[in-house]
């Protein structure tokens, strides 16, 4: 324990000594949620981008995901509440419930009760008849217990995937992807594959996928940014381990601003309330933003133009203040 202390003792040391970065301030702040935010995705409204809609966690029992639009208001009629902890959030579009129907999905993992959420958006209604187990296998404490969530749709296929991660598990294997299959008798999640390593250091939570690229990235905190591919038959050997030597501590939310000809990878640095920009590419570290935030654990972007609020698209921060901070993408100079 003294070794423990003395190391956060350094580790603040240090961050006291390094220049401080400028604030960029944020364009919106929400409403607060009533008890702890998480992790926050981003819905771009296909009949009109002004009416995009923000999801956010509140991680605790009896928590919450809910909805914000584009003034961090609450709409409440979109909001989910009465959820056992809920921890992080995802959607995709255009998952496919018969040959003649699709609809756009969130999901977000529900801790308290080992299982994952499934519900249509924008009507909000649950897909999963309750919730998919997920880490049925496990056998030892908080293995079962699942944190980060990410979906994927393959290219190739057009398949969604969910793929999960968990507050503690083993050294390989620690990421468990499950697909998700519409028939006559509803949604059902199938568990296709285990894959990633863990350093072990302290827990697996952000996860976040290229879909054109069929790309995986996830944060093992502490050590680094991991990547793979998300596409199940393209193997589970790591393609970089990335990134650690910019983060204080813990290496956290991840996303992805793409862009026609460019990309970047969005990370979190929670202990020093920042956050790394990295080449989506090359892995290479391209600068550090302040963007106003205190130990941020969730974000998403998305470069989509969302009416006149958010022009030049939007990045969504968790503030440890129990709300999230809206950014207008031009704002963090990433073009």
């Amino acid at each position: 324990m003294k070794k423990l202390l003395y190391t956060f003792s350094l580790i603040a040391l240090l961050g006291s000594c390094k220049k401080q970065l400028p604030v960029i301030k944020p364009t919106v702040i929400t409403e607060k949620t009533p008890n702890d935010t998480d992790d926050p995705a981003i819905w771009v409204n296909p009949k009109d981008a002004s009416k995009s809609i923000v999801f956010g966690t509140d991680k605790k029992t009896n928590g919450g995901v809910y909805a914000f639009d584009l003034d961090g208001k609450f709409i409440h009629e979109k909001s989910i509440t009465n959820i056992q902890r809920p921890n992080n959030v995802d959607l995709e579009y255009g998952f496919k419930l018969n040959d003649s129907t699709q609809t756009d999905i969130i999901a977000f993992t529900e801790r308290e009760l080992q299982q994952i959420r499934v519900f249509s958006i924008p009507d909000m209604k649950p897909l999963d008849g309750g919730g998919f187990k997920v880490f049925t296998d496990a056998t030892e404490l908080e293995h079962n217990a699942p944190m980060g969530i990410a979906l994927y749709k393959s290219a190739k296929t057009e398949t969604v995937y969910a793929i999960v991660g968990r507050k503690s598990g083993p050294k390989t294997g620690y990421l468990y992807q499950y697909e998700l299959v519409s028939d006559s008798l509803g949604v059902h999640a199938n568990l296709v594959r285990k894959f990633g390593n863990f350093s072990g250091k302290k827990e697996i939570e952000a996860i976040a996928v290229d879909n054109e690229n069929g790309i995986v990235y996830y944060s093992d905190e502490g050590h680094c940014i991991r990547k793979y591919y998300a596409e199940p038959s393209m193997g589970n050997e790591e393609l970089s381990c990335f990134g650690g030597e910019y983060f204080t501590y813990d290496i956290e939310g991840i996303a992805i601003a793409k862009y026609k000809d460019k990309g970047f990878l969005i990370v979190s640095n929670q202990q020093a309330h920042s956050f790394n920009i990295f080449d989506l590419k090359t892995n290479a570290f391209i600068k550090e933003l302040n963007l106003g935030t205190i130990e941020t654990d969730g974000c998403d972007v998305t470069t989509a133009a969302l009416g006149n609020k958010f022009p030049n698209g939007l990045f969504v921060s968790m503030n440890d203040e129990k709300n999230f901070f809206f950014h207008d993408l031009a704002l963090l100079e990433l073009d």
